[in-house]
Parts: structure tokens; sequence; C-alpha cells
């Protein structure tokens, strides 16, 4: 396991190096850009990251870093933040949050959480998940209901070349199946493209995949690589 340490208060670092003995090898980097570079050129397990290395938009630098380097655990050491502020650096991609006084076993406890791929958390926090998971729920329903209403737009012919494009089925195949032409799938596909508001197949078959509940990997792979699936 790899550990970059991103702090340039040496106090810290020794805390750090203190934590992660016998547990991992680590990097150092002493500043914000010093840190992206390690990151990209060498992608750690895991990551203890200062606050004070960020800059005014927090919330923008871990993403960028979430986003060079997904594999990666950030572990955050920080000042007490207000609770939107530290809800706000979890939702961008941070596994945990310590005080920057933590001592060396309570860091162990925290590293071992995150690596185990569990959150390291204030309890007053616990309010802001609900939230976000009450708002979540709400939103997957309005997308599922919007899907059904525009669903139920297409006619019976319609949804039933929807559905096989949801499984995968090229033009040609889906022309076989129901007995027409390739140019009459295609018409019917340029209408449902309309009913549905939607630009492509591709779309098309992501729409659908919630719908058709046998929709295997392989079918999608076919739909992508068989040039015959495009119009």
């Amino acid at each position: 396991m790899l550990t970059l340490l991103a702090s340039s208060n040496l106090e810290l670092l020794a805390r750090w190096e203190g934590s992660v003995f016998g547990m991992s090898s680590t990097a150092m980097a002493n500043s914000l850009r010093q840190t992206r570079d390690k990151i990209h050129k060498i992608k750690p397990d895991l990551l203890l990251l200062d606050y004070s290395l960020l800059g005014p938009d927090q919330q923008k630098d871990v993403l960028e870093i979430v986003i060079s380097a997904p594999q990666t655990k950030i572990l955050l050491f920080s000042p007490t933040l207000p609770d939107n502020v530290e809800w706000t650096l979890f939702k961008s991609g941070i596994r945990g949050c310590c005080d920057l006084t933590m001592h060396t076993e309570q860091i162990r406890y925290a590293i071992k959480a995150v690596l185990k791929g569990e959150l390291w958390i204030r309890r007053s926090l616990t309010s802001f998940m609900l939230d976000e998971l009450v708002e979540v729920s709400m939103e997957k329903e309005r997308i599922e209901s919007a899907i059904h209403d525009l669903l139920s737009n297409l006619t019976k012919r319609e949804y039933e070349i929807a559905m096989l494009v949801g499984h995968g089925e090229s033009n040609k195949r889906i022309a076989n199946r129901l007995d027409i032409t390739e140019r009459t799938v295609k018409a019917h596909l340029t209408e449902i493209f309309r009913k549905l508001q939607i630009s492509d197949r591709i779309k098309l078959a992501l729409m659908m995949k919630d719908t058709v509940s046998s929709l295997k990997l392989s079918q999608t792979s076919q739909l992508y690589n068989d040039p015959s699936c495009f119009t």
C-alpha cells in the first residue's frame, strides 16, 4: 500500500508517519500543486491531506483530486469546520475528516476504517446524510415517473422495438424477429426518439435498462460494437 502525506506542517507530517508506520510506504508533498502532480504520477491508495493546502474553493480542489485518482481514498485533516462545509467536502469525495490535533492511535483507527470502505464522519453530520438519501430517493422517483410517462406515449409496436433495443438487438435482428423491414424499424425508431425526447439509440438503450430486467452486460457490449446497430 502507498500513502501520500500532503502537508507543509512538519509536526503533522511526523504524526502521520507514525500513524502509517508498518502499514504503508509513504511519499510526501508540501503544496497543492505538488500533491496533484504526485497523485497523477504514483496513484496512491490513501491520501492524508492537510486542509490548509486547499485553495479558497476547497470543493473544486477535492473534486480535481478525486477525478484524477478515483481509487485514492482521501482522509482530510482540518480545524473544526461548519457542518455544511464538512458535508460539502464529503460530497466532493473525501472519505474522512479528522481534527488536526488527532493523536497517532486515533489516526490509525481512522485510516483502517477508511481503507475498509467506511466513512470517518462526525455524528452531527448524520442528519445531512439522511436528508441526502431522502432527496436522492425522491429524485429517483421523479425520474422513474417521467420515464414511465414518456414510455406510455409509445404504441404497442414502438414499445416492443424499444424493449428489443434495450436488450441490445440490432435493426436487422429486430426486423427479422418482428417480420418487418429494416426500413420500418428505422421509421419506428425515429418516432420513438421523438416521443421520448432523445437523440439516439444509445440513450434509448440506457433509458430502457431499468425496464428490461434481463439486460446482460454482453448484450450492452454488442450494442456498442455491432455497426449494424446504429442508424
